[in-house]
């Protein structure tokens, strides 16, 4: 089986045996008409160098799998094991700045990601592009806090310093777009912002295979900003490639996967397709349930959502059965 691969499907903890915490983690062997996922796996594969394959590499992946708990802890063993002069520890309090941010604790993530900014000012100063790429956290730190003002401040700090860099064309200058395109939508200014949008789809398409999750996120922000101009078919069609492409390359449990289905529950809502908004959002709500915490933003959204699609059909359900009198 060496060098095969293999599609994560689920990861659950089981009941304990003895003093043993025991993990079930179900995959499938990819068959040979899935060459799509191996240039995906290739590609994963040359970002990660001998050096890092430690707890820290390990606490990544669980991050992108969405097991964010799991990630906090193996970056805690990761952390017990460094002195307090380590040069891994900026970069090891970004990983931690990660997860409090997708787990919701917006100011623990800020205190993570200055720690990690504080470090770097000092230790290596001219480092334009991992100053800039933690600016860019930061700002979308600030974004999920609903502070646009400092997001954008954020965002446009980043830009900055990778064209101090002489690097425009680089692979992470997609997310700065793609963030600051976040902002514009966020301020009504649709056409703005889908066309920073599609700027970080083209620096994408240039250096990511045809999988890989970055895409999937592209095309569900652009899809975003046609449901915002009311175009909801057009809208549908990118929130469909997007989920198409996270289905292929996530954990099937992945909070990313649950975000596709709640957009395009609302499009059809909007549509008054409410059947099928319905069984969208429940699609939703079964992966948030398992991928977050209790009282994370998105959780308690698609409740809502969900309550106020079941009003309306019983609402429609009346009238029709009155019509029908």
């Amino acid at each position: 089986m060496v060098g095969s691969i293999f599609r994560l499907e689920s990861i659950r903890q089981d009941d304990p045996f003895g003093d043993m915490k025991i993990w079930t983690i179900r995959m499938r062997l990819c068959g040979d008409d899935e060459n799509d996922l191996k240039k995906l796996y290739d590609h994963m594969k040359s970002k990660i160098t001998r050096a890092e394959m430690n707890l820290m590499s390990l606490g990544l992946t669980m991050w992108k799998m969405g097991k964010f708990d799991l990630a906090e802890k193996y970056y805690r063993q990761f952390l017990t094991k460094l002195p307090s002069n380590d040069s891994s520890l900026s970069k090891l309090y970004q990983r931690f700045g990660l997860v409090a941010n997708s787990k919701g604790e917006y100011d623990s993530s800020l205190e993570w990601y200055e720690k990690s900014l504080e470090i770097m000012m000092k230790t290596r100063p001219f480092d334009y592009v991992n100053i800039g790429n933690t600016h860019n956290n930061i700002g979308g730190v600030h974004r999920n806090k609903g502070d646009s003002l400092r997001a954008l401040e954020s965002y446009n700090r980043a830009v900055s310093l990778f064209k101090e860099a002489n690097d425009e064309n680089h692979p992470n200058m997609a997310s700065f777009y793609g963030n600051i395109g976040g902002m514009y939508s966020a301020e009504k200014k649709y056409l703005e912002a889908l066309d920073l949008y599609e700027k970080s789809l083209a620096i994408q398409k240039k250096h990511l295979p045809t999988d890989h999750p970055d895409l999937g996120l592209s095309y569900n922000n652009i899809g975003t900003v046609h449901d915002l101009l009311n175009d909801y078919d057009l809208a549908l069609d990118y929130y469909d490639r997007s989920l198409k492409i996270r289905l292929k390359s996530l954990p099937s449990q992945h909070p990313d996967i649950a975000t596709s289905y709640r957009n395009m529950g609302l499009a059809y809502e909007v549509k008054s397709e409410l059947e099928q908004a319905l069984t969208l959002m429940k699609k939703s709500k079964i992966i948030y349930e398992v991928a977050l915490p209790v009282n994370h933003p998105y959780l308690l959204l698609i409740k809502n959502d969900i309550r106020r699609v079941e009003d309306k059909t019983k609402r429609v359900e009346a009238a029709e059965r009155h019509l029908a009198r």
